[in-house]
């Protein structure tokens, strides 16, 4: 399933999609607030633009909603399941949101990228 030059591949391991060596954001931390979303402007092993387009990545807020809806339902089951009442579980669900909004975002960034660049294996690196 991770396996490399699969799409799942570079989104969770942080690699550009177009050779998957790469590193798509510079700080490997999802929780460094200050750098949280900066992404290099090439890839730095075949130089692939990751800024296809200006605001590119505006699409991905659209993909940011879709990962929260899907985050959100599933905190607000298990806030169900152990027994919270609805203040309670709306209280764990926003907590939880905001810790996971990070990741998400980045998250959000990477899938949207890998939904219009393809893997290409035979692509030269600087290795």
């Amino acid at each position: 399933m991770l396996q490399k030059g699969t799409k799942v591949y570079s989104i969770f391991h942080n690699k550009c999609p177009k050779c998957q060596n790469g590193d798509f954001f510079i700080n490997h931390s999802a929780f460094n607030f200050k750098n949280v979303l900066k992404i290099h402007d090439h890839c730095p092993s075949c130089h692939f633009k990751f800024m296809i387009e200006p605001s590119f990545f505006y699409g991905a807020m659209y993909v940011t909603y879709g990962l929260t809806v899907i985050a959100a339902v599933i905190l607000f089951l298990i806030g169900y399941l152990i027994g919270l009442t609805f203040v309670e579980n709306l209280i764990f669900m926003s907590i939880a949101l905001a810790v996971l909004s990070p990741l998400s975002l980045r998250l959000s960034r990477l899938i949207y990228i890998n939904m219009f660049v393809d893997f290409e294996k035979s692509k030269p690196t600087n290795r």
